[in-house]
């Protein structure tokens, strides 16, 4: 039997730094509408659940989703660990991808990469996963080469459950997997294994963290980790914004277009270079009460 992969899309209304982004809009759609239609579009995915939050400035949130008929849970504010581990349990899940609703122009053929890792050559039989955790960015110290904004991690739900007892730091919580990561010495870089629908295009370095987890980090083979995609800001948006338009509202768009797309128009990329990309080590304060 197949695993089950489902993709989890964490997103809530009460962002920090741009409140209410998730449901910007995005050439005639919301973000979160846009990063639903990406996700979806994984070959390796099962299912893709919307993870919002039970407080009351996410009830647009849920709103939308029903309306539009995107699945979606509720649950706590700040421990998203908790909302991920509910959220797979409800779903039976085998495998937990996570993805941000601030990335829209997140591609499926990345997590496709990231979860085909994950399984290696079990994936159609009695499987057993070659992985515990694998992502295609961590956070520094370690390097990364995709651009921010294309962050895909997947792990087994059976360490999700070990994270979910184990786990207690803030960072644990707030961040979800950095449990299963954390000091872990990847070794040198292992060549990733071919698509049969696209060329070799990433590396592959792994290690056995501090905690027991088997870790596997996708590295690009050129290093665009300095381009940001993401949304975190009004600048952020607009940078989107303009990549939407240039597709014409389109949503089919793969990442190396985009690549190529402010290659030619160097310009976009200066829209939000001067935005600070948070780190691991930033935890909203709210959840704490400091």
């Amino acid at each position: 039997m197949k695993p089950k992969v489902v993709a989890i899309i964490q997103g809530r209304m009460s962002s920090s730094r741009l409140p209410g982004k998730i449901l910007a809009d995005i050439a005639g759609q919301p973000m979160l509408q846009r990063v639903f239609i990406r996700t979806s579009r994984s070959a390796t995915v099962t299912e893709t659940i919307f993870a919002t939050t039970t407080d009351s400035t996410d009830n647009p949130v849920a709103e939308y989703c029903d309306f539009s008929g995107i699945p979606f849970t509720r649950g706590s504010q700040f421990d998203v660990l908790d909302r991920y581990y509910q959220t797979a349990k409800q779903a039976k899940a085998d495998v937990v991808v996570r993805i941000t609703a601030d990335c829209p122009v997140t591609d499926p053929a990345l997590i496709d990469d990231v979860v085909k890792t994950l399984l290696g050559e079990s994936g159609n039989g009695n499987w057993e996963s070659e992985f515990d955790f694998v992502a295609n960015r961590l956070p520094p110290p370690w390097n990364r080469t995709y651009p921010i904004g294309l962050d895909v991690e997947a792990c087994t739900f059976k360490v999700l459950n070990k994270a979910w007892k184990e786990a207690n730091e803030p960072q644990h919580r707030e961040h979800v997997m950095p449990y299963f990561y954390e000091g872990v010495e990847l070794g040198s870089k292992v060549k990733g294994q071919k698509s049969n629908l696209r060329p070799l295009t990433f590396d592959l370095a792994q290690g056995l963290s501090p905690r027991g987890f088997r870790i596997a980090l996708l590295h690009h083979t050129t290093d665009f980790g300095d381009y940001r995609w993401t949304v975190d800001t009004p600048e952020d948006l607009e940078f989107v914004r303009q990549v939407y338009a240039r597709f014409d509202g389109r949503d089919d768009f793969t990442w190396m277009e985009v690549l190529d797309l402010v290659h030619d128009e160097p310009q976009l990329i200066q829209i939000n270079a001067s935005v600070k990309h948070k780190t691991l080590k930033d935890i909203d304060t709210r959840a704490t009460g400091s």
